[in-house]
């Protein structure tokens, strides 16, 4: 990847085609911050975690919110990908069910806490790397929810939205998978 001017646009290599160290990086911090998430994330006990250094890291990503923004980018992504395989169902109902199956499934922990952690600050932090990441967020889930039935029920899909969210927040709150998705499964009984 060829180096831009960072003076200009701190940023721009989140812009650009990613090398393959760039994306080697990325990988580990990402596998990293699945792991022990975004608050108080440093930059040199990342790059030491991932046999890398600070400088590096911020020449392949020009700043640390470029890297911030890099791992949202590919957490955003990796739940998409999930949330889309599980609406392919043929009918709204399973495909709704199996939306939330992939959602409480305990490998997507990670994943979950680290969207959980990035639309809770984007709601605060309007200006900082997580910026339009709540209401982006909200966009692509009702697109997920609505690809789950032929016609368009906003209103449906919102409230289908907000109850798998709601369910989710109490999810990685306690852990409790089974009274989650049996308040789940009644509402979808009853939609």
């Amino acid at each position: 990847m060829s180096r831009t001017n960072s003076t200009a646009n701190p940023d721009a290599q989140a812009d650009a085609v990613p090398s393959a160290r760039q994306r080697e990086l990325l990988d580990a911090a990402y596998a990293y911050v699945l792991e022990h998430g975004l608050s108080g994330l440093s930059l040199r006990p990342l790059a030491t975690a991932i046999g890398s250094s600070p400088r590096v890291l911020l020449f392949l990503f020009g700043s640390k919110d470029g890297l911030v923004r890099a791992l949202l980018g590919r957490a955003r992504a990796d739940e998409l990908a999930g949330l889309e395989r599980a609406q392919e169902s043929a009918s709204p109902s399973t495909a709704a069910e199996a939306i939330w199956s992939w959602l409480a499934a305990p490998e997507h922990r990670g994943l979950l806490k680290l969207w959980m952690d990035a639309y809770a600050r984007s709601l605060i932090e309007l200006d900082g790397p997580w910026g339009e990441f709540a209401v982006q967020t909200v966009h692509e889930w009702l697109s997920v929810l609505a690809g789950t039935h032929r016609g368009r029920d906003r209103v449906g899909d919102t409230l289908l939205l907000a109850v798998l969210r709601g369910a989710l927040l109490d999810l990685l709150a306690t852990g409790d998978v089974r009274r989650t998705s049996a308040a789940v499964r009644r509402h979808l009984t009853q939609r």
